[in-house]
């Protein structure tokens, strides 16, 4: 089999080459699209911290109840910033009219599973709430992550479910960690230390999982859940030179076969996060630019 820069696509490859790395740091640049950013302390659950999240709504927004979409970030389970993807993200807010909350969630070796998903369902029942003064429509609220962050909002959608509510119409996940057991053919194959790869995320599950590592919650890992029905609609994006691949296809079969509306995208030539860090490549391009238009769809239908 051909090396994985070979794989890569050529535009990715020539980006990597110029910046010596395929994860160049994240530059949080400054508002130019009409969208105030806005800090926020919210209650954490019963005996919990509180949680920070970052809210990111448009400067010219109507009386009406507005769509909402939380967002969990990326970092394997151990790093990463409520403050990443702001660009991204303030796209979403010109593009869907959504109000936008990003959440600083604790993180793991120190704050192990179930920390994380508690941080997360607490945001969720804060947006769900009148008391902040969000003017929310409560019809129209969606759950999204990348890579942790998608195995953070997969399992949202489940304790959603599962608890009864908030209502969920969405759950948009980029690249899922999805599956702690780390036994499909995609984590055999990507090993090369350029990118994401098996170590990389036999790690993280360690971390995140630390004690409980023995009677795995479906709420850490959602495909060890044995019942996905009355979830609600997914878009599952997964990378084809990314450890994670398999598990995000297999979860959106699964997804499918339990009634679950589900659209799936496979994107060829590409690695574990690489619409971010290269999104000027014409694959990039294509991949944020149906990301938008899915939630637009998803949050804002005509």
């Amino acid at each position: 089999m051909a090396t994985l820069r070979e794989r890569l696509d050529p535009q990715i490859l020539a980006q990597i080459n110029a910046k010596q790395s395929a994860y160049p740091d994240l530059v949080i640049p400054e508002s130019t699209l009409g969208v105030k950013r806005e800090d926020r302390t919210i209650p954490g659950l019963e005996n919990a911290p509180s949680v920070r999240v970052r809210i990111y709504q448009s400067d010219e927004r109507t009386d009406d109840p507005t769509p909402a979409f939380l967002f969990f970030h990326w970092g394997g389970f151990t790093g990463g910033s409520y403050e990443d993807y702001a660009g991204f993200l303030e796209r979403i807010v010109k593009e869907t009219g959504a109000v936008v909350a990003s959440v600083d969630y604790r993180l793991a070796p120190e704050h192990p599973f179930p920390a994380a998903p508690n941080d997360c369902y607490a945001a969720l029942q804060w947006l769900a709430s009148p008391e902040n003064e969000l003017n929310i429509n409560l019809e129209r609220i969606a759950v999204g992550g990348i890579s942790a962050g998608g195995c953070l909002a997969a399992a949202i959608a489940l304790i959603a479910r599962d608890k009864g509510g908030p209502k969920l119409c969405f759950q948009f996940l980029l690249i899922p960690n999805t599956d702690d057991r780390i036994a499909t053919p995609s984590t055999q194959e990507i090993t090369d230390p350029l990118v994401f790869n098996r170590q990389g995320n036999q790690e993280a599950w360690e971390a995140y999982l630390g004690d409980s590592k023995d009677d795995v919650s479906p709420y850490a890992a959602p495909a060890r859940a044995t019942d996905l029905s009355g979830l609600p609609p997914a878009y599952v994006y997964v990378e084809q030179l990314d450890p994670l691949r398999d598990e995000g296809i297999r979860y959106a079969h699964r997804l499918m076969q339990a009634g679950v509306d589900t659209e799936l995208h496979v994107s060829p030539g590409t690695y574990h996060g690489s619409f971010v860090f290269c999104p000027e490549t014409d694959i990039g391009k294509r991949v944020v630019s149906e990301h938008l238009s899915t939630l637009k769809r998803v949050l804002n239908p005509k």
